[in-house]
């Protein structure tokens, strides 16, 4: 079997979801002063690659810590969205149908980490968020929101958020969702996504560490 690691590196004023908590990865003890090293870390429920709970957005949805860990193991499929432009929404259209309990979206839109474009993302509609419900998927993808993201650049506010719409319908659904991925380029169609969250009690949501693992392929 063959592992890969879609997860975005924690480190100090990584990129955050607009108005989310800054992260800081600090030293708290050195080998020289104190003979060990230890790091203080802090950030938010959501920073980075991380995976969301119902209680998300859900008054009454369940933690993260509430899920048992074989629920962070998926059997996903990849769904090929580059090409569109900024703020484009994927329609029900644009979806597959597939035994996969996951569709992962690669928008191509994890080569803009760190620039303010990366805001600027594809995301799902409403009836394409209602319609993977449906359908039993969880959603990831490769960008900062399946819903659209604050704008920090001029690519035109019309688009910026109006409340949180696809978030509702999977996470109201018990759909969870998995946002920014990265790596995406060269995996097989179908593999099995497994994004561990650390167990945050009450928690929101989580960082994970979210690796593809696929059969590797046969030498001639």
């Amino acid at each position: 079997m063959a592992h890969r690691d879609l997860t975005r590196r924690v480190e100090t004023d990584m990129p955050t979801y607009p108005g989310d908590p800054p992260v800081s990865v600090a030293p708290h003890a050195t080998v020289e002063a104190d003979g060990y090293r230890v790091s203080a870390v802090e950030c938010g429920t959501h920073a980075g690659t991380h995976v969301d709970a119902p209680s998300h957005t859900e008054p009454d949805g369940r933690t993260i810590d509430e899920f048992p860990v074989g629920t962070f193991a998926f059997d996903a499929k990849l769904v090929d969205l580059r090409g569109r432009g900024p703020r484009a929404a994927i329609r029900p259209a644009d979806l597959p149908e597939t035994d996969a309990g996951m569709l992962v979206l690669r928008t191509g839109w994890a080569g803009r980490w760190g620039d303010p474009s990366y805001f600027d993302h594809p995301y799902l509609s409403a009836a394409a968020a209602e319609d993977c419900a449906e359908r039993g998927y969880h959603v990831a993808t490769d960008a900062a929101s399946v819903d659209p993201s604050p704008s920090r650049t001029d690519a035109g506010t019309a688009a910026d958020p109006d409340g949180v719409p696809a978030h509702h319908a999977l996470l109201g659904a018990e759909r969870l969702i998995v946002e920014n991925l990265t790596n995406l380029d060269g995996l097989p169609e179908r593999f099995e996504l497994r994004a561990y969250p650390l167990r945050v009690a009450g928690g929101d949501g989580a960082p994970v560490r979210a690796v593809a693992v696929a059969e590797r392929p046969r030498r001639r």
